[in-house]
């Protein structure tokens, strides 16, 4: 029987009777789940390679350098506009072997099924998959299939692995970022966020928000066609843009400074953010990076940018500065400078 009372649930972990306990908010990309990779993850299955905590890791071959990462896909629902799971599980694996440098080239694709799932629906998913790997000239070399008991999963998982060439010059990563860098961003900011949560929620919008969800290879070789010296790149999924300027600014110990006047976000994002109180800056993106370059080449990377249909709408949204009070500072309108603080876990979780 329902009294009618509100049921609320912290997303901060509760201590077990036999210690701590896994939360929501540390899979949400941001300060709790680094604290899980550092303090669990890295300390026990940790290498020299692994504590570098990039995208992608950078191996020796016969050859030259490989890039070579993996990820997991647990979006819900697993369709929305402009997108779906399986176009998601590529896209996101493609994009972090290429803002570590690397020209994507094979995919692993696990697939974790629920009983029940209606093989139509799977099929589905599946030429996503192929058409999204196409486009991205990448081949599905291997994988494999589990299946199990109704309950175990929500419908369906995704487990992907991705191997890369890294091309010269590979960017050197956040820690060597310096000051007066100037920091852009390839797109609007937000858009895949909003898109799930739209669509999850049943907002009613129309048109619906669409998923930002493509490939950043065309950005990244732009960028090295136009012998722009990229000091890093990072496409900013979970946990969005702040995320990824709290993980520069801890990795090079200065602080990063935006302007949100500079910020692009599309009105559609803008409106619901504005509604419902959220920030698009810690908000997930599936087709948009942020990029740190030095002083008084902003201008040139934002050239080679705005020719490209997927990503007229970049900016420079920032600069690097000496360490102050804060790792990230913003302006905002009219105000003063303050700090961005990171919230401890993300407005909407299984974003990805």
């Amino acid at each position: 029987m329902n009294d009618g009372t509100q049921s609320w649930t912290c997303p901060i972990p509760t201590p077990a009777a036999d210690g701590e306990v896994i939360s929501l908010a540390q899979g949400d990309g941001g300060a709790a789940s680094r604290r899980l990779i550092q303090q669990h993850v890295a300390r026990i299955v940790g290498n020299d390679i692994l504590h570098r905590f990039e995208d992608a890791a950078r191996l020796p071959a016969f050859t030259g350098e490989i890039a070579f990462t993996t990820d997991s896909f647990v979006v819900s629902p697993l369709f929305f506009p402009g997108g779906d799971i399986g176009k998601l599980a590529v896209f996101g694996t493609v994009n972090d072997l290429i803002v570590a440098g690397a020209r994507p080239r094979w995919l692993s694709l696990s697939l974790i099924i629920e009983e029940g799932l209606p093989t139509d629906l799977l099929r589905r998913v599946l030429r996503s998959v192929a058409d999204a790997a196409e486009s991205a000239g990448v081949g599905v070399v291997a994988g494999d299939t589990k299946v199990v008991p109704r309950g175990a999963v929500d419908q369906l998982f995704l487990n992907t692995s991705g191997i890369g060439e890294l091309i010269e010059p590979v960017p050197a990563g956040p820690a060597a970022i310096e000051v007066g860098d100037e920091l852009l961003v390839t797109s609007h900011v937000g858009q895949h966020g909003v898109a799930i949560l739209a669509c999850r929620e049943n907002l009613g919008f129309e048109p619906p928000p669409q998923t930002d969800c493509a490939s950043l290879w065309e950005a990244a070789q732009a960028l090295r066609g136009a012998d722009v010296p990229v000091r890093a790149m990072r496409d900013a999924t979970r946990g969005g843009v702040g995320a990824v300027l709290h993980e520069w600014a801890s990795a090079c110990e200065h602080t990063l400074a935006i302007e949100s006047t500079t910020i692009p976000v599309s009105p559609e994002a803008r409106g619901i953010c504005e509604l419902l109180g959220l920030d698009p800056l810690f908000l997930a993106n599936e087709g948009m990076m942020v990029v740190a370059v030095p002083s008084g080449t902003a201008d040139r990377a934002l050239t080679v940018l705005h020719r490209l249909p997927q990503h007229r709408s970049a900016q420079q949204i920032g600069e690097v500065r000496k360490r102050v009070f804060s790792p990230v500072v913003i302006r905002r309108g009219l105000g003063g400078e303050q700090a961005l603080d990171e919230p401890i876990g993300a407005a909407l979780p299984r974003i990805c």
